[in-house]
């Protein structure tokens, strides 16, 4: 397996991975070509992906707020999923966000008793006394 940067050229790959993969895809917002690209212009450490014989069959992307690093749209596609693949790609995203000074990574799990699992497994703690909340100006975002 490899595991190694993203580029703009893949776009359409990630996409179609995280849709193969259950993730929900956000065209219009958080997840539009534009939106993806400058993030990855402005971060390539933190767009990762995991291919095997040249096929791209997992992602990850990391975000650092400053203060935190979080870890966001793991996706491993069904038919390579526990193989290594998302430990693999936690492990880069943490080693790129460590190198970043963060000493805090974070990530939400969003209805998937798989991934939490996961989490839990390489070390996250879930926290019963923290409440997530959002405010957003559409559902695209």
């Amino acid at each position: 397996m490899e595991i190694r940067s993203l580029t703009d050229a893949e776009y359409d790959a990630v996409v179609d991975l995280w849709k193969r993969a259950g993730l929900p895809f956000k065209p219009r917002g958080r997840d539009s070509r534009e939106h993806l690209s400058n993030e990855l212009s402005n971060n390539p450490d933190l767009f990762i992906g995991a291919y095997e014989d040249g096929q791209l069959v997992g992602v990850i992307v990391g975000t650092d707020d400053g203060r935190k690093g979080w870890i966001n749209r793991l996706a491993v596609i069904p038919e390579h999923r526990r193989k290594g693949v998302a430990r693999a790609l936690i492990e880069s995203c943490e080693e790129a966000l460590k190198k970043r000074g963060r000493r805090i990574i974070c990530t939400l799990v969003e209805d998937n008793l798989e991934s939490l699992e996961l989490f839990k497994k390489v070390g996250y703690l879930k926290h019963d006394d923290i409440f997530y909340l959002s405010k957003r100006e559409d559902d695209d975002v």
